[in-house]
C-alpha cells in the first residue's frame, strides 16, 4: 500500500484523523516514514493533533497543507534535523511557534500561514540557513522585532505580512541575491527604502503595502518594470509623480499620505481626495463583469483584469487598489472569477463574476457629495463548491472595513449564505465628510489557500451599490456662483444704460420746456364756451382749410 491508496480511500476521506493513520500503517505493515518522505498529507480531512511520536522518525518532508488540524506545534518536531520541507498552511492550529524549529539546520521550506498562531517569531528562525520559502502571515500578540534571517541569503520567497513588524526595514535583505518574491506589506515599517535593495536585480514581486515609509521612492523601482507595490505609506520627497498613481506595473496610490499639497496627484494624497468639484451622489459597481441594468440601477462594468500591484480610476467617480500576488500562480490566473453553475438567487446576473485579490482591495467612492450613504454589499462564493467531500475543507476569510471602521471581521461568505453559490447582501451606513468613500477587503491569513485548488483565497466581491440616505440636489440647470455674477452684472449694465437714457431724455425734455417759457406763451386752460367763441362760433370765415380729421379754424384773440 502506498500513500496515494490512503489519500483517495474514502473511508479516511470521510474524517480522517492520526489514530487511523497509524491504524492502517500498522495493519499492512508498512514504514511510516517511507510513507511521509514518498507523498504528503495535504488536502484531506484530517484532523486532531499533530503526534509527537512523529519526533522520532527521519522525515524529509511533512507537508499537512489544507487539513483540519488543531493544536500546537510540538517542540519535538525540532529533533526532526532531516527535515528539508514543514508546511502546516492552512489548518487550525494555534499557540506559538516554537523556539526548537530553529533546530531544523537542513530546512528549506517553512510555510505556516492560515493558521491562528500567537506570539513572537522565534529569534531561532535566524539558523536556518538552508530557506528558501519562508512564509508566516497573521501573527497576534507579537513583539514587533524583525527576526535575524542575515545568514538565509538562499531566500526566494519570503513572505512576512501582517505581523505588526516595526523599526527599519532590515538592509542586509539587499543580499539576498535570489530573491524573487518580498512581501512585507501591513506591518509598521518605518525610514527609507534601504538603498541595498536595488541589488535585488531577479525581485519580481515586492509588497512594502501599508507602511510607514518615508524619503524619496527609488528610481530602480520605475525602471525595472516589474510589481512593486509602495501604496498606503508616508514617502514625502520631492520627486513625487505630478498625475499618476500608476507607472507601469507600480501601485503608488496614498503612497505620499503624509502631505496634503496641491502639487501632486490627488491619488497620491491621503483618503484619495476629490480633485475636482463634488458631483455624484450615487455608485453601482458590478465587480468582474460588464455593466448591466438591475431595475433602475445602472450597474457599471469593472472589466479590467487586474494585477498584482493594480489601481485603476473611472472617470473621477471611482477606483479600485488590488495588492498581492497569488503564490505559486504558475498559470497566471486572473484576478476575476467567473461562475461556471447555475445561480438559483434572485438577480443572479450579479453574481456570475467577482473580483478577486490575495492580500487587499479597496473600492472608492470619488467626488461624491457629503452625507450619509446606504452601503450594500453583494457576495456570493462561486469558487468553493459542495460537488465534492474534498472542496468542503475549503475556508475563505477576510475582513471588511468601510470608512476605516472594520465592520466584517472573518467573513466567510459560503457560512453567512448558507452555502456556496448563494447570495449574500451586507447593508451598512456610510458617513461621507471629504467627498471620498473608502470600502476595504483584505485577508489576513486566515482560512485556506490552496483548496479547491491554488489561487483560492482572498476578498472576493460580487457588486457594490452605494445610495444616498439625504434628498441630493440633482437639478442640472441650477446655475453657477460664476453664472450667477454674470448675470448681475449683466443686469447692472443695464439698469445703468436705462438710467442714462432717462436722464438724457428729461435733460432734453426740460431743455424744450425753458425754450418755451421764454416766449412767455399764454397757456392754461379753455371751457368749451371759449372755444367756440374764438373762431365766431366757427364762422367760414375764420376757416384755414382742412386737416387730416377736421376742419381748422383761426381764432380770434382779445387784448
Amino acid at each position: 500500500m502506498s500513500l496515494g491508496v490512503l489519500n483517495t480511500s474514502k473511508s479516511c476521506n470521510q474524517g480522517l484523523h492520526f489514530p487511523c493513520i497509524l491504524l492502517i500503517i500498522t495493519l499492512f505493515n508498512i514504514t511510516f516514514s517511507f510513507l511521509i518522505i514518498t507523498r504528503a498529507l495535504t488536502r484531506n480531512y484530517l484532523n486532531g493533533t499533530i503526534p509527537v511520536a512523529w519526533a522520532s522518525l527521519p522525515l524529509i518532508k511533512l507537508s499537512l497543507l489544507g487539513n483540519r488540524i488543531s493544536g500546537r506545534i510540538p517542540e519535538e518536531l525540532g529533533n526532526i534535523t532531516s527535515l528539508k520541507e514543514l508546511v502546516l498552511q492552512d489548518n487550525l492550529m494555534g499557540g506559538p511557534i516554537p523556539t526548537s524549529l530553529g533546530k531544523l539546520i537542513n530546512l528549506e521550506i517553512l510555510h505556516l500561514s492560515g493558521n491562528n498562531f500567537r506570539g513572537e517569531l522565534p529569534k531561532a528562525l535566524g539558523n536556518l540557513k538552508n530557506l528558501t520559502e519562508l512564509m508566516v502571515s497573521s501573527i497576534k500578540g507579537g513583539n514587533g522585532e524583525f527576526p535575524p534571517l542575515e545568514n538565509s541569503r538562499q531566500l526566494k520567497i519570503m513572505v512576512l505580512r501582517n505581523l505588526s513588524i516595526s523599526g527599519a526595514l532590515p538592509d542586509y535583505i539587499g543580499n539576498m541575491a535570489n530573491l524573487i518574491l518580498l512581501d512585507l506589506s501591513f506591518n509598521n515599517f518605518a525610514g527609507q527604502i534601504p538603498k541595498s535593495f536595488g541589488n535585488l536585480s531577479n525581485l519580481d514581486n515586492m509588497f512594502l503595502t501599508n507602511n510607514k515609509l518615508t524619503g524619496e521612492i527609488p528610481k530602480w523601482i520605475f525602471t525595472r518594470g516589474q510589481h512593486y507595490d509602495l501604496s498606503y505609506n508616508n514617502f514625502n520627497g520631492s520627486d513625487a509623480p505630478k498625475d499618476y498613481c500608476q507607472i507601469g506595473y507600480v501601485n503608488l496610490v496614498s503612497s505620499y499620505s503624509s502631505t496634503d499639497s496641491n502639487t501632486i496627484a490627488s491619488c497620491l494624497r491621503r483618503n484619495n481626495p476629490c480633485p475636482v468639484k463634488p458631483k455624484h451622489h450615487n455608485l453601482f459597481i458590478n465587480c468582474g463583469g460588464a455593466s448591466l441594468t438591475i431595475g433602475e440601477d445602472e450597474y457599471e462594468g469593472d472589466e479590467n483584469i487586474g494585477g498584482a500591484s493594480d489601481y485603476h480610476s473611472f472617470d473621477e467617480k471611482w477606483a479600485y487598489s488590488s495588492t498581492g500576488r497569488f503564490v505559486h500562480n504558475v498559470d497566471n490566473e486572473p484576478f476575476i472569477a467567473t461562475n461556471l453553475s447555475v445561480l438559483n438567487m434572485l438577480n443572479p446576473e450579479l453574481y456570475m463574476t467577482a473580483r478577486l485579490s490575495p492580500a487587499s482591495l479597496k473600492y472608492y467612492g470619488l467626488c461624491l457629495h457629503n452625507g450619509n450613504y446606504t452601503v450594500k454589499l453583494h457576495f456570493a462564493e462561486i469558487m468553493i463548491t459542495a460537488d465534492e467531500a474534498y472542496y468542503n475543507v475549503g475556508r475563505r476569510f477576510f475582513d471588511v472595513s468601510i470608512q476605516g471602521e472594520e465592520v466584517l471581521s472573518d467573513f466567510n461568505i459560503a457560512k453567512e449564505a448558507n452555502g456556496t453559490g448563494k447570495a449574500i447582501v451586507k447593508t451598512f451606513d456610510a458617513q461621507v465628510s471629504e467627498n471620498t468613500l473608502e470600502i476595504h477587503f483584505q485577508w489576513t491569513g486566515q482560512g485556506t489557500s490552496f483548496i479547491p485548488h491554488k489561487s483560492v483565497y482572498g476578498p472576493l466581491i460580487s457588486a457594490i451599490s452605494v445610495t444616498p440616505n439625504f434628498k441630493p440636489d440633482t437639478d442640472e440647470s441650477k446655475l453657477s456662483t460664476g453664472a450667477i455674477l454674470g448675470i448681475v452684472a449683466a443686469g447692472c449694465v443695464v439698469i445703468a444704460l436705462i438710467s442714462t437714457f432717462i436722464w438724457f431724455h428729461q435733460r432734453r425734455k426740460d431743455t424744450e420746456n425753458k425754450d418755451l417759457g421764454g416766449l412767455k406763451l399764454p397757456i392754461g386752460y379753455f371751457t368749451m364756451s371759449q372755444i367756440r367763441a374764438a373762431p365766431g362760433k366757427f364762422n367760414l370765415e375764420n376757416k384755414l382749410g382742412d386737416g387730416g380729421f377736421e376742419p381748422l379754424y383761426k381764432g380770434a384773440s382779445k387784448r
